[in-house]
């Protein structure tokens, strides 16, 4: 099969490009042809195909000037429709696969991949079909839901992107000319959501969604390690407001003894590093063999998220590790994380409970830790593995293959 991997970028920035990578990897190792279709970055992977990769720059890291002057094409890209179309001519590929679109390449693509007569099937990896902003927060970090009735406009007036008043117009608009013009459950033929509570809350919000979603949790390849009860406790991931990174440090400075590294980088990092304690190590971005033994070699992994994240690679590649986690009662979370079966569950944004869950987890006799970590293992082997991911996978391909005949 000849498969088109649509995606925003084409190096590591996050969590939906890991598993955009990892998709590939997996699709070649079961021997299909994989296309990819990003932009242009001089971060990127190497490519044949990276002619037709789409010309645009990163607004978020841009200018006022720039930003206005990309505003159209923010909204309804032509030049990424153009080099879709020509890549489309030469490789007539069976399915498409949409994981990120948004901000670049715009619903643009969505009319050529009809044009051309290409089922669609996209990974839902955030908010940004019902939410604006994407995660459900206002630009003060509080829980917020007041554009799920087409309010749209709410996300200026509550300047739900990281307080910017100009970004949160730009994403304001973009939603309502995609609801007006090019609504995507209306392109798309199946939408996987990589959460029961995504998918759910999508549904709540969008009836339309009920008939073409499924859930698919992400996956990792299995990794073949000793467990191991480290001497810290690890946040490994983007440094920025909605991880609850402020929360987590303010209860590591009531616990001296216990010691945090803190793997990634974002908005935050130079804020958030220069008031650290002293038992906080902040170590960069890590990746590949010096992050999976960075996982291993940890006591737990921490996830303390104040939005609704979806499904949070980091557990998925604790878990697989052996290493149980401590994450927030939130999202998709819950789904995963069994409170003292495979890790602890707290209230997000709550310290006292944070602190409580750290001190139950560091004060865990060896015997019990090997349980948990065992049920984890037990747990990712069962729920994240690349041969049920596969299967799952092709079997949401044919479909909207066969539904397209």
């Amino acid at each position: 099969m000849k498969i088109l991997q649509i995606n925003k970028y084409y190096y590591r920035k996050g969590g939906a490009e890991t598993v955009f990578f990892n998709t590939i990897s997996l699709l070649e190792k079961h021997g299909h042809t994989v296309i990819p279709f990003s932009l242009k970055n001089k971060k990127n992977e190497p490519s044949p195909y990276e002619d037709y990769f789409v010309d645009y720059p990163e607004l978020s890291e841009s200018s006022l000037p720039q930003k206005i002057k990309y505003l159209p094409s923010f909204i309804y890209n032509r030049g990424a429709a153009r080099k879709l179309e020509t890549l489309l001519q030469k490789e007539k590929p069976d399915v498409a696969h949409i994981h990120l679109m948004f901000n670049s390449m715009s619903v643009s693509i969505l009319p050529v991949l009809r044009k051309y007569n290409i089922p669609v099937v996209m990974s839902v990896h955030d908010y940004r079909l019902v939410c604006p902003a994407y995660t459900f927060t206002d630009g003060k970090g509080n829980f917020c839901e007041r554009c799920k009735n087409g309010h749209y406009y709410n996300c200026i007036f509550h300047k739900c992107s990281n307080g910017n008043v100009l970004n949160s117009l730009m994403l304001c608009a973009d939603s309502y000319f995609r609801s007006v013009s090019y609504p995507p459950v209306d392109y798309i033929d199946r939408f996987i959501f990589v959460s029961k509570f995504a998918m759910s809350k999508h549904i709540q919000i969008d009836g339309r969604y009920k008939e073409k979603s499924t859930y698919l949790y992400n996956f990792t390849p299995n990794v073949d390690c000793t467990t191991v009860q480290g001497d810290y406790i690890l946040f490994f991931g983007r440094i920025s407001e909605e991880k609850g990174l402020r929360t987590l440090l303010n209860v590591m400075k009531q616990l001296p003894d216990v010691k945090l590294k803190i793997a990634g980088t974002g908005p935050l990092l130079e804020i958030l590093s220069s008031d650290a304690p002293a038992n906080v190590e902040f170590l960069g971005f890590k990746k590949g063999l010096e992050l999976q033994e960075l996982i291993q070699n940890a006591s737990f992994v921490v996830v303390p998220s104040e939005w609704y994240e979806n499904n949070p690679l980091a557990i998925i590649e604790s878990f697989m590790a052996g290493t149980p986690v401590i994450g927030s009662d939130i999202g998709g979370i819950p789904e995963l994380v069994a409170d003292g079966k495979t890790g602890y569950i707290f209230h997000p944004k709550s310290c006292e409970e944070l602190k409580d869950a750290i001190m139950r987890a560091w004060s865990l006799p060896e015997g019990k830790y090997k349980q948990m970590s065992d049920e984890a293992k037990r747990f990712a082997i069962d729920n994240f593995s690349e041969d049920n991911h596969y299967n799952r996978l092709m079997e949401n391909y044919q479909l909207v293959i066969n539904k397209n005949r």
